[in-house]
C-alpha cells in the first residue's frame, strides 16, 4: 500500500525578523489607537428646527470640553451633538471657525473629557508613519494608517458662495472617507499633528497641520470667535528649485504657484501660475509655511514684496493682501 503524502505540513512561521517587524508595527498602531479613540468624537450638526444635516469628527483639546474640527463640518450649524466611544453624548456650541485654515472650535457643554496630546507638524518628514482616527461613513472610531506622502500642499475649497485656498496641508495615503473630516492625524507616539480635512483622490488624503501658525489660529478662535486673515489667492506648494537657482540662492526649495484665483490680490499684482516664490517680505521663502506666516491680520492692506523665480530670473512684485471675509 502506497504511503500517503501530506499536502500541508502545518503553518509556516515567518522569519524572526519579519515577525518582529510585524509585531513592532502592530504594537505602534495599537498603542496610538488606544490613546486616540477616547479623545475623538463623532459629530452630528444641523440648524435650529431641522434634522441633522451633516456629520464629521472632532478632537478633544481641553478637559472642559473644547474640541477642534474642520470648519466645513460646522458651516452654518447652530446646534449639534458630540458622541464618544464610551457612550457619552454632549450638546455642542460653535465657538468660531476659520475657512482659510478649515479649522473650527466647538464646545461640548457640561463635559469633563480626556484631552489629546498635541504635537508639532513642523517635525514631520515625508515617509513618516501616521495614524488617522475618525468616523468615516458613519462608522465611529475607525482607525487607518499610512505615511506622510508630501508636505506643504495647498487645497482649493469652497466656503459658502466663495472659493478659498487652504495652505500648507499634509498629504497622506492613510485611508480617509466622508465623515473623517475633523478627525485626528497622529504620529507614532499618538500626538495630534493634523486635522483630517479632505479626500482628494484614491490614496490621497489631506490634513491641516497642527503647528505654530494653526495654534495661533485656534487661540484667536477661542478668544474672539474669528480670525482676521490676510490672503493672496494662490494655490501651490513646496517645490524644488532648479539647480542653478538653488546654487545662487543657497537653498533647495521654493513655493510653486499652481493656480492664481481670478480677481485676487495675487492676480492684481501680476503673480502667475508657474512662478516660484523664493522670498516674502525680505525674508527667504522655501516652503508654504513661510508664506502662511505672513498672512496675519496686520498684513491686510499693507504692501508686501514677493520675490519670484520666473523663466530663470528673479522678479520682485508688490502685492497688497486682502482680508478674508
Amino acid at each position: 500500500m502506497a504511503a500517503t503524502t501530506k499536502l500541508f505540513a502545518g503553518p509556516v512561521d515567518p522569519a524572526p525578523s519579519e515577525q518582529e517587524a510585524l509585531d513592532a508595527y502592530s504594537s505602534v498602531v495599537t498603542r496610538v489607537a488606544e490613546r486616540l479613540l477616547p479623545v475623538v468624537a463623532s459629530l452630528r450638526v444641523g440648524r435650529d428646527g431641522r434634522r441633522p444635516e451633516g456629520s464629521g469628527s472632532a478632537v478633544t483639546l481641553t478637559a472642559d470640553g473644547l474640541l477642534v474640527t474642520s470648519a466645513h463640518v460646522v458651516e452654518r450649524a447652530t446646534r449639534g451633538v458630540a458622541a464618544y466611544s464610551d457612550g457619552g453624548q454632549y450638546e455642542l456650541e460653535v465657538i468660531g471657525s476659520d475657512p482659510l485654515s478649515d479649522l473650527a472650535l466647538v464646545r461640548a457643554r457640561s463635559a469633563q473629557l480626556e484631552p489629546v496630546e498635541v504635537g508639532d507638524a513642523d517635525h514631520l518628514r515625508v515617509g513618516q508613519l501616521v495614524v488617522a482616527v475618525g468616523n468615516p461613513l458613519g462608522y465611529s472610531g475607525s482607525v487607518t494608517t499610512g505615511v506622510v506622502s508630501a508636505l506643504g500642499r495647498s487645497l482649493p475649497t469652497r466656503w459658502g458662495d466663495g472659493r478659498r485656498i487652504v495652505d500648507n496641508v499634509i498629504q497622506t495615503d492613510a485611508a480617509l472617507n466622508p465623515g473623517n473630516s475633523g478627525g485626528a492625524l497622529a504620529d507614532s507616539r499618538g500626538r495630534l499633528v493634523g486635522i483630517n480635512t479632505a479626500v482628494a483622490g484614491i490614496g490621497l488624503g489631506l490634513a491641516v497641520p497642527i503647528d505654530a501658525t494653526t495654534r495661533r489660529i485656534l487661540t484667536a478662535l477661542q478668544r474672539d470667535g474669528r480670525v482676521r486673515r490676510a490672503y493672496l489667492g494662490i494655490a501651490g506648494g513646496t517645490q524644488p528649485l532648479p539647480r542653478a537657482a538653488a546654487a545662487r540662492l543657497g537653498r533647495r526649495g521654493g513655493i510653486g504657484i499652481m493656480e492664481v484665483v481670478e480677481g485676487s490680490p495675487a492676480a492684481r499684482a501680476g503673480l502667475r501660475s508657474g512662478d516660484l516664490i523664493v522670498g516674502v517680505g525680505g525674508q527667504p521663502a522655501s516652503r508654504a509655511g513661510d508664506l502662511q506666516n505672513h498672512m496675519i491680520g496686520a498684513a491686510i492692506g499693507s504692501p508686501l514684496e514677493v520675490e519670484v523665480l520666473r523663466e530663470g530670473r528673479i522678479s520682485r512684485l508688490t502685492v497688497v493682501p486682502g482680508e478674508l471675509n
